[in-house]
């Protein structure tokens, strides 16, 4: 037997905000809330299935040091540049970590900074 990836929990400042970011980016829905300080959000038929849910919990204060978790993501339905124009306007910024602008990736920020990359190829939909 082995273990798969089930959730990924992403401590943060405004949980809502982050939430309705990363639910329009992934298709997502918010599947459960406890109060204002923690949101599960994931795919539309919910915890347990072929895509791992992400639960966003309130920090007020980062935990020191850089985040040794980004995601990734692929576009489903349209090219890499669309998506990434898509991105940003939801929120999503550049993100300089020293690349050469040559990487077949684009880094960004979701709107509280945890980075996360935009890989160039299309993936089809679950």
């Amino acid at each position: 037997m082995a273990c798969r990836i089930s959730e990924l929990v992403l401590g943060c400042r405004e949980p809502e905000v982050l939430a309705r970011f990363w639910c329009e980016v992934l298709d997502f829905v918010v599947l459960d809330q406890e109060g204002e300080d923690c949101y599960e959000i994931g795919p539309r038929e919910g915890f347990g299935g072929p895509q791992a849910t992400i639960i966003l919990s309130r920090r007020d204060e980062p935990e020191p040091g850089k985040s040794r978790l980004h995601i990734d993501v692929n576009a489903t339905d349209r090219d890499q540049d669309a998506e990434l124009e898509r991105l940003l306007k939801l929120g999503a910024r550049p993100a300089d970590i020293g690349q050469s602008g040559d990487e077949p990736w684009h880094v960004l920020q979701d709107p509280e900074g945890n980075e996360f990359c935009l890989l160039k190829a299309r993936l089809n939909p679950l």
